[in-house]
């Protein structure tokens, strides 16, 4: 009997979805989403929060996922005339007990060249590259083609 109430109480902390946690529990990915695609003409988008939970900065350098051959970090600004910009980021740095946004407007996932469509209700998995070499994977809920986030 005992072995049945710990075997349920580790199934149902694993389907809780705790945050992920890479570097020495260091890293946290929360709130992780994206948007669905009309087809794979055009790239499609992620967003999330990365937390560095430690007492060292942590870079993020790349980034990994079969749904796009090309994934990269972009940055959205506006000049002075209201015209955007977006810029590739080589690289990402989380300072000690910051959070980095990844949003719509600022920081975002670009997922370049999709190699399927993005499908609302489906996932897909997204590992971010550190500079050390680990990877933090992540699973990424697809929404509506027009949500502005989880809470639509």
């Amino acid at each position: 009997m005992k072995i049945i109430a710990t075997a349920t109480l580790a199934f149902a902390l694993l389907i809780a979805a705790p945050p992920v946690l890479a570097e020495g529990d260091e890293v946290v990915i929360e709130s992780a989403w994206s948007r669905a695609s009309i087809g794979t003409s055009r790239p499609g988008v992620a967003y999330m929060a990365l937390i560095n939970t430690g007492d060292a900065p942590v870079v993020v350098s790349g980034l990994r996922t079969d749904l796009a051959a090309m994934p990269m970090i972009h940055a959205s600004t506006t000049d002075a005339q209201g015209v955007t910009r977006m810029s590739h980021m080589e690289e990402v740095e989380i300072a000690p007990g910051e959070t980095v946004a990844l949003e719509p407007g600022g920081l975002h996932v670009m997922l370049m060249d999709l190699q399927r469509p993005m499908v609302e209700g489906e996932s897909f998995t997204l590992s971010l590259i550190l500079a050390g070499g680990e990877e933090i994977a992540a699973e990424v809920p697809i929404l509506g083609i027009a949500s502005r986030g989880p809470a639509d």
